[in-house]
């Protein structure tokens, strides 16, 4: 086998991910390689649907598959979601902005009722 460098498309990645039961493919592929007939009776889909998915998978390198005699094995190949976890950070970034400032202004609002309380029990 040679050796080859796989470059992966964030494009294909996403579009991959935004059809539900291909996240459920994957998510049932967390737990180890699975054949394809075990993942196609996981769920209500016939089994040329779950083929589908399983080939948009496999050409977006979610999946790899394995050929045993007559059987085919698939994996999760986490390596293309690198490239969604790295779009998601720009979004913790941006949240943990705000939920800080939102903490420092509740807390500010907090000691300001604390100190307006206790300033009404000491002129009672």
């Amino acid at each position: 086998m040679r050796n080859r460098s796989v470059t992966y498309s964030a494009e294909q990645t996403f579009s991959a991910l935004a059809d539900p039961t291909r996240r459920a493919v994957l998510d049932l592929l967390r737990h180890g390689r699975q054949p394809a007939g075990q993942i196609a009776q996981a769920f209500p889909v016939s089994r040329p649907a779950i083929s589908k998915h399983l080939r948009l998978l496999r050409r977006a390198h979610l999946v790899e598959e394995r050929r045993e005699g007559r059987h085919r094995f698939y994996q999760l190949n986490p390596e293309p979601l690198k490239a969604v976890d790295s779009w998601l950070e720009e979004y913790r970034v941006f949240w943990r902005a705000n939920l800080a400032r939102l903490k420092a202004f509740v807390e500010a609002e907090h000691e300001k009722e604390s100190a307006e309380s206790k300033g009404k029990v000491h002129t009672s």
